[in-house]
């Protein structure tokens, strides 16, 4: 027992450093302004998150820097005083002149209030409005998520649009009793003849919300702050059939322009889902006229007006399929009226080509001064790299090529002040600059660091790519390769020749590149090898590789994830002895499958919010389409269950296997999944104790699928540690 306490100390001390790393969120460009000599410079305005283990919550924190440049170069940059912790702000955006600031805030209700949200207005040196949003009562609770939510500033400044919950009716029980009102008559006692009366009947409707970490968004609908006038108005005019969000205002201040998603015939969950039915729309403000701006039969998102307010460029997918694939990028003319496509999906990855584009949202701000080039990230196989396209001629080129390998993320574009994030398996975020050069001489692009991040020792890391052999190739997608990237530790006493974890991502349509991560770094400083493999499927290697997919799960990707063991053990000092898997969502699907499939191979499973039997997660998941998707289904809103479609989904599934399982399972379950809900998890425990299988289950209340509450995160990752630590002794 002394020698476990003291391996527990050991671990979460090391846990303790490794997740202090703080990630970087978000970065504004202050104006331009000039120096007595003539000198320009601008103020750099940057959020970063950090886990705070003794408070037990992600904490956020500011930091400005100064940047001199020439308008061709960066002369000087640096920081610009220390850090500080920003408490309660859920929104804030400058505005396009740069001189006011908009936040929302939430503030703890005094006593038994509830809590209370305000929009505030700054100027340079004060707060000039605090409105509470609360006490108007005109919306519910304003949207902060990165789905639906927006704080945009009008041009003219006077205005600021933003989305929130639709207000609800009060509801009041069919006997509450009333004091009869005074100076009224008889008859009206008893009868308010205010619009907001409680209505009867209506206190336990059903509500549906858009699932997994947007349980609490339901309708949503766009508000519009007078600033002047301290007035909200909720916007009319938008059809009933749609829910608005991610919008912003139309050039002149006439209108906004949004993205409306179906929710008929009723809500599948959307977040992660870039093939929910969408489409972009104009709402005229004073006639309350909605017309439609793009195709109404694809899904859209990101939307971003150009400077000059003449382009509009958005992100496009087909509905349904995959939940994420290889994206189109789409340009609407706003005088025009004309959409062209700037780039269309890639088949296949090819190096010096452009990958394609696969990325979740484009950055806030993409668009470089002159309206015609945009900037974004995205993945390239198991690296992540920055491109700049020509909007006019569909040309790409990479700002990344001759950097450094890993991972890239653009945080801004302003004025061609480019901002971005870089950072490795081995190394933590470090802030990034450079200017945008001039059209045709993008590849000259130099980066600056403004902020470093020391290298975690011990850490090496590289990437290998692997051919399935003809037995296993798709048919009709032939020739698909993919990747893993292999981590060791290269000091200590396994560096010779360590255990393995093998981690296969969840998705399964996602991808690992090759950024700083907390637990394999973590694991890999305990002295494991970690192999984090991008199975065919993964985004990041052409539209082909996501369609061989679905139809093949439980058989493809598990034969990839072997073949890449396999290959490795043969291949790399590494003990075949003691190999585990770790994996979460659909990487607990394959770790369930592999270790029913090959019991031979591994020692020790460690899974998190694992599928485990796709035939009864599809009618308690918030997203019904996936299962049958990925089983090789057609999805119909208003299918009944089919007894042969069940079956291929069990077929599919790791319960299927469970009876060769042989290697201890500690499974982690998040109370609040809606994605893969915890029922899925227990279905297996309770499998594997019938089977005398040694198993363990964690229940982290308040924890949806990600389990990224900070206390969960770090409980997770000491349990998970001396797991596999104990099993692969």
């Amino acid at each position: 027992v002394p020698q476990v306490q003291t391996r527990a100390e050991e671990l979460s001390e090391l846990y303790r450093e490794l997740s202090q790393h703080p990630g970087l969120s978000t970065a504004c460009l202050g104006p331009d302004l000039t120096t007595q000599y003539g000198g320009k410079y601008c103020s750099l305005y940057t959020e970063w998150s950090q886990r705070d283990l003794a408070r037990a919550e992600n904490i956020k924190f500011c930091r400005q820097y100064l940047i001199f440049h020439d308008g061709a170069s960066i002369v000087y940059s640096g920081p610009a005083g220390t850090c500080s912790e920003i408490k309660g702000e859920l929104l804030s955006r400058e505005s396009p002149s740069g001189t006011l600031k908009a936040v929302l805030r939430k503030v703890p209700g005094k006593e038994k209030e509830k809590e209370k949200q305000f929009l505030e207005v700054w100027d340079q040196n004060r707060k000039v409005k605090s409105i509470d949003l609360t006490a108007l009562d005109k919306h519910g609770s304003v949207y902060d998520d990165d789905q639906f939510g927006c704080l945009a500033w009008s041009h003219s400044e006077t205005h600021l649009l933003y989305v929130a919950e639709k207000k609800r009716p009060k509801a009041e029980s069919f006997f509450q009793s009333k004091a009869p009102e005074l100076g009224t008559s008889d008859e009206d006692a008893g009868h308010p003849k205010k619009e907001d009366a409680p209505i009867k009947g209506e206190q336990f409707v059903y509500h549906e919300d858009w699932g997994e970490t947007l349980s609490t968004r339901s309708v949503p609908v766009l508000c519009v702050l007078d600033i002047e006038g301290n007035s909200i108005s909720v916007l009319e005019g938008i059809p009933e059939h749609l829910s608005p969000g991610q919008a912003f205002w139309s050039p002149e201040d006439m209108g906004v322009v949004f993205v409306g998603w179906w929710h008929e015939p009723f809500r599948l969950g959307l977040r992660h889902c870039t093939n929910r039915r969408s489409a972009l729309f104009y709402v005229d403000l004073t006639g309350g006229r909605c017309e439609l701006l793009s195709e109404d039969t694809r899904a859209v998102w990101s939307p971003r007006l150009s400077p000059d307010g003449c382009r509009i460029v958005y992100l496009e997918n087909n509905v349904l399929g995959p939940h994420q694939q290889c994206s189109r990028l789409r340009m609407y003319d706003w005088y025009t009226k004309h959409t062209s496509t700037v780039l269309e999906a890639v088949p296949r990855q090819a190096w010096g080509a452009f990958p394609g584009i696969y990325c979740g949202a484009l950055p806030g701000m993409c668009w470089a001064a002159d309206s015609r080039r945009i900037l974004l990230d995205t993945a390239q196989r198991s690296l992540q790299d920055v491109f700049v396209v020509d909007t006019a001629t569909g040309t790409t080129t990479s700002l990344t090529d001759d950097a450094p390998q890993g991972s890239w993320s653009v945080l801004t574009i302003d004025r061609d002040l480019l901002v971005a994030k870089f950072s490795t398996p081995s190394c933590p975020p470090i802030l990034k600059v450079a200017v945008l050069p001039a059209a045709g001489h993008e590849a000259q692009t130099q980066w600056i660091c403004l902020q470093d991040a020391p290298p975690v020792p011990g850490i090496s890391w590289g990437i290998r790519t692997l051919q399935p052999p003809p037995e296993q190739e798709h048919p009709q997608y032939r020739g698909l390769d993919f990747d893993a990237i292999l981590m060791r530790p290269s000091e200590g006493p396994t560096a010779q020749k360590p255990p393995l974890v093998v981690m296969p991502h969840g998705g399964p349509h996602s991808v690992f590149t090759a950024g700083w991560m907390l637990y394999p770094a973590a694991l890999c400083r305990v002295g494991f090898a970690v192999l984090l493999v991008n199975y065919r499927g993964s985004l990041g290697f052409g539209q082909d590789s996501v369609a061989s997919l679905p139809g093949n799960v439980g058989t493809q990707d598990v034969r990839d994830v072997q073949l890449c063991v396999e290959w490795v053990l043969q291949e790399e000092a590494l003990d075949a002895s003691r190999v585990a898997l770790v994996g979460g969502s659909h990487g607990g699907f394959l770790s369930c499958h592999l270790i029913g499939q090959f019991p031979d191979t591994y020692r020790a499973c460690v899974v998190r919010n694992p599928v485990v039997n796709i035939a009864s997660m599809v009618a308690t998941t918030d997203i019904p389409d996936w299962c049958l998707t990925e089983t090789g289904l057609p999805y119909k809103p208003d299918a009944l269950p089919d007894p042969a479609q069940w079956t291929e989904m069990l077929h599919k599934s790791p319960m299927r296997y469970v009876d060769q399982v042989r290697a201890p399972v500690l499974l982690m379950l998040g109370e609040d999944d809606r994605r893969v809900p915890p029922k899925q998890g227990l279905e297996y425990y309770r499998a594997l104790k019938a089977r005398g299988v040694p198993t363990r289950l964690l229940w982290y209340p308040g924890n949806n699928h990600a389990l990224a509450g900070v206390e969960a995160e770090a409980d997770g990752f000491m349990n998970m540690a001396l797991w596999l630590l104990k099993h692969l002794q």
